[in-house]
C-alpha cells in the first residue's frame, strides 16, 4: 500500500509559483487571445488556478491524452481520448500539463497541434521530471523541476487517488505497483 512519504511542494509555494507563471504568460501574450488547452485529468487543478492569474481574453479547451494505461511508466503509445472542441488553426496555443516525464506525450501532442495549423504551440507544465526523458523535449513554462520520485497531489494521482491534495507529495510504491 502506498503512503505519502514527504511533502515536496507546499500549498503556499504552489500558489506563489502559479501566480508567477500566470504573470509571465500574460506578459508574453500581451494583446493576444491564446487558446489554453487543459490536458485532462491531471492538469485540471493547475489549469484552474493558472487561468485566474492571466488577465487576457483566453479561449479555453480540453483534451484527454493517454500514454500510461494502468502502470506508472509511459507505454510510448499516445491515444487521444477526448479531442479539442475548437478550431486552433491560426491561433496561439498553450498546452497546460501537470507533469512532463518521458516527453513522449507532449512531443507528440505539440506536433499534432502544429499539424492542425496552430500559429504557435507552447507548453506550460507545472512539474518537469527530466530523469524520465525518453525523447528530447523542453517545456516553455515550468513550475518546478523534480527528481525521480513518484508524485501525487495538486491534480496528480496514483490509481485515481490523491488528486485533491493541496500540495505535491512523494509516495512509496511496492515493486509490483511500479509497472
Amino acid at each position: 500500500m502506498e503512503k505519502i512519504d514527504k511533502i515536496l511542494i507546499n500549498a503556499k509555494d504552489i500558489k506563489n509559483r502559479v501566480a508567477q507563471m500566470g504573470a509571465l504568460i500574460q506578459t508574453d501574450y500581451a494583446e493576444k487571445s491564446p487558446v489554453l488547452i487543459c490536458v485532462l485529468k491531471g492538469a485540471m487543478v493547475f489549469y484552474s488556478d493558472l487561468v485566474r492569474q492571466i488577465d487576457l481574453p483566453l479561449i479555453f479547451d480540453t483534451i484527454s491524452v493517454s500514454s500510461y494505461g494502468a502502470g506508472t511508466s509511459s507505454s510510448g503509445k499516445i491515444n487521444i481520448i477526448k479531442d479539442l472542441d475548437c478550431d486552433i488553426s491560426g491561433k496561439d496555443v498553450i498546452v497546460v500539463e501537470d507533469i512532463i516525464d518521458s516527453g513522449l506525450t507532449m512531443k507528440t501532442l505539440t506536433l499534432t497541434l502544429k499539424n492542425r495549423g496552430a500559429k504557435s504551440v507552447k507548453v506550460c507544465a507545472f512539474l518537469d521530471k527530466p530523469s524520465g526523458r525518453r525523447v528530447d523535449f523542453k517545456a516553455d513554462y515550468v513550475g518546478y523541476q523534480i527528481g525521480d520520485e513518484f508524485v501525487v497531489g495538486y491534480g496528480l494521482d496514483f490509481d485515481g487517488k490523491y488528486r485533491n491534495l493541496p500540495y505535491i507529495g512523494a509516495i512509496s510504491l511496492d515493486e509490483g505497483e511500479r509497472e
